[in-house]
């Protein structure tokens, strides 16, 4: 489907909601001289808006201005609909290729035993394969804040025992009643 005018694409763009415009388009660029670019991407030189119009007109293409900051402002011969078309499809591209990162928490006590640790690192170990960051944390209640080396003990233990498929990023680290670090993935994620 062509759309003959700009004022019809914009209702079209505003119906569907395919993208905001960020290009002025045919009778909208009001400027006196502008550098054309052909649609092939040659130059075409300096001139007046409406013989660049006419120009953009008998190719049955639409008049785009690219660079609004130059002086002159610079346009290009194209079809705007194709290159929104091309630009979105590049978009949803990124997007697709796009994996966002978690930060996945456990949390333990000073006084943690050997199976649950063993069981909080399976769990970490397998959220660091899927590609998350994890933060391990322990919680100090009471008198067990006057003993903060038993919890960073446990936590280096626990960044030894997911040492194949993790790295500690930082030394574990004490606020207030917590403390704690992060671990980061080795390897690409697997799938």
């Amino acid at each position: 489907m062509r759309v003959q005018s700009a004022s019809a694409l914009l209702y079209l763009l505003e119906v569907f909601s395919i993208a905001k415009l960020t290009h002025q388009l045919n009778e909208e660029i009001q400027d006196k001289e502008l550098r054309v670019i052909g649609p092939d991407g040659a130059q075409l030189g300096i001139m007046s808006s409406e013989a660049a119009l006419e120009m953009a007109a008998e190719q049955d293409l639409d008049l785009v201005k690219i660079s609004p900051t130059a002086n002159p402002p610079v346009c290009k011969i194209m079809d705007y609909g194709k290159f929104r078309f091309d630009q979105m499809k590049k978009e949803k591209e990124s997007r697709k290729n796009q994996r966002v990162v978690e930060i996945k928490e456990i949390r333990m006590s000073p006084g943690i035993d050997t199976n649950d640790l063993n069981t909080k690192m399976k769990n970490a170990i397998k959220f660091l394969n899927d590609g998350n960051r994890v933060k391990v944390s322990v919680r100090f209640r009471g008198r067990e804040m006057a003993h903060t080396n038993i919890g960073e003990q446990l936590l280096h233990q626990f960044a030894e025992g997911c040492a194949e498929v993790a790295a500690m990023e930082k030394n574990p680290k004490l606020e207030g009643r917590f403390m704690f670090m992060f671990l980061s993935p080795k390897a690409e994620p697997k799938k």
